[in-house]
């Protein structure tokens, strides 16, 4: 898994003293549908660190339900020169949650995927090269679904042979830039399905509360992550 070598990384930790500027960037697992306790992991870390005793790093949380890569990759600047807070200043670092909604099959089991494969490694390395031009980048990856519920919207197909083959280029394509990924569908799946079933909602495809508790464990508990923010708290 990339580390904190990164130089890109390694020049924020040293020239960073002050509380970072973050923007979340991605799809329903950034924006938090599912939870209406917290609103989801990004809301929950939000309001950890707006505590009067917390670290005051700001988390700007610009999940869109349904975007792919390529909506992402399409707004990605304009959203990062907007949140720098203060004249001439931009966001500190980009977290990247998206794919999962490139990955289903149309209309049936067996049809073509909403984003063609070849389509989605392309546009996915486009956003990852852009997003590393911006500021350094982390990457999490996406939860595996319930394929029992499915269709979702009564017509995407949504499996989890799909979602490995679409996460797994993700993974590698991080791996190459160096960008921290966090692959939270195998760490699930080792979990085993009686844990996955219960931090799902009753569509098969969002985090429930439970899940999203789950996730923010899993981000904080994440090299990269905390070895970033334990520093900066």
């Amino acid at each position: 898994m990339p580390t904190l070598s990164s130089p890109t990384m390694t020049s924020m930790l040293q020239r960073h003293r002050f509380p970072l500027r973050i923007i979340a960037l991605g799809d329903s697992l950034i924006y938090g549908f599912g939870d209406p306790v917290g609103g989801g992991w990004v809301e929950r870390l939000r309001r950890q660190w707006m505590h009067l005793d917390g670290s005051g790093h700001a988390l700007y949380n610009l999940g869109i339900r349904g975007n792919g890569v390529a909506q992402v990759h399409q707004r990605l600047e304009q959203e990062f020169r907007q949140r720098g807070e203060l004249k001439n200043r931009v966001p500190d670092m980009i977290i990247l949650s998206v794919g999962v909604n490139d990955s289903p099959r149309v209309g049936r089991r067996d049809g073509r995927n909403l984003t063609d494969f070849g389509a989605f490694m392309a546009q996915l390395a486009d956003l990852l090269d852009r997003a590393q031009q911006l500021c350094p980048v982390m990457f999490v990856g996406m939860t595996p679904v319930d394929e029992s519920k499915m269709p979702f919207l009564e017509c995407l197909y949504y499996d989890r042979a799909e979602q490995y083959r679409y996460k797994e280029a993700t993974r590698i394509a991080c791996k190459l830039r160096r960008i921290p990924y966090l692959d939270i569908f195998d760490l699930w799946i080792e979990r085993g399905e009686e844990w996955i079933e219960s931090r799902l909602c009753p569509d098969g495809l969002h985090p429930n509360v439970k899940g999203y508790e789950a996730l923010l464990e899993d981000i904080r508990a994440w090299e990269p992550f905390s070895k970033l923010f334990v520093r900066h708290s």
